[in-house]
């Protein structure tokens, strides 16, 4: 029950922060990205690279994973494997990634509970690790434009089915904004700056807009 005697400037236990979150990359390779017909494919490479700078400024766990890299799928997206270059990439034989030993040890060896998942198909690689880890207790935000389907139903109807089972839609931008939450957390501020610029479009050229008028710390 609502009781105002309790409220108090405090957030959300629900809020994605550094301490409590990994990312989860599933199946960003060469032939993933060739069948995707929901959107855009160099917005879905964008929004990936944005969302694995996030993870890099925070400092936030990431799990890399591919499927069938060496016989069909091909290598992890350049892009990506440029933000991580120490990360191992767990490669599967399993369209279900939660169904690969060595990928869910990985998770769980980060002690984090909230699952910020991306990657390719959203219909299969997404929710059938999607639907796994809610199964088994852990909280998933599926990032939608940092994903893709065949087509656009298809994206569409996966993300209802993970929305029905309990998943969280987020952006990529989204997420950033989330950990970041406060302007004046310095010690993460340029790093934001630098990758809103670089990747959230009109979004950057407003940042880069606002720091040649008002100065180098305009914020927001």
């Amino acid at each position: 029950m609502f009781d105002i005697d309790t409220v108090q400037a405090a957030p959300s236990k629900d809020l994605l922060t550094p301490d409590n979150a990994v990312m989860l990359f599933v199946d960003h390779q060469p032939q993933m990205f060739f069948g995707t017909g929901s959107g855009d494919r160099s917005s879905i490479i964008n929004s990936t690279v944005g969302l694995a700078k996030a993870a890099q400024a925070f400092d936030v766990p990431a799990v890399l994973t591919t499927v069938a890299a060496e016989s069909f799928s091909g290598p992890l997206l350049p892009q990506l494997a440029e933000v991580f270059p120490k990360n191992e990439v767990i490669d599967r034989t399993t369209m279900n990634a939660w169904e690969d030993e060595a990928l869910v040890a990985a998770v769980k060896a980060t002690g984090r509970k909230k699952i910020i998942l991306s990657g390719l198909w959203t219909e299969v690689c997404l929710v059938l690790p999607a639907l796994s880890a809610l199964e088994q207790g852990y909280e998933v935000y599926v990032v939608s434009d940092a994903s893709g389907g065949v087509s656009p139903a298809a994206h569409e109807h996966a993300l209802q089915r993970m929305i029905a089972a309990g998943a969280v839609p987020v952006t990529w931008v989204q997420v950033l904004l989330e950990l970041q939450r406060d302007w004046a957390r310095q010690e993460t501020y340029p790093a934001v700056m630098e990758i809103v610029k670089a990747h959230a479009g009109a979004y950057g050229l407003g940042v880069v807009y606002a720091q040649s008028v008002i100065g180098a710390h305009a914020a927001g």
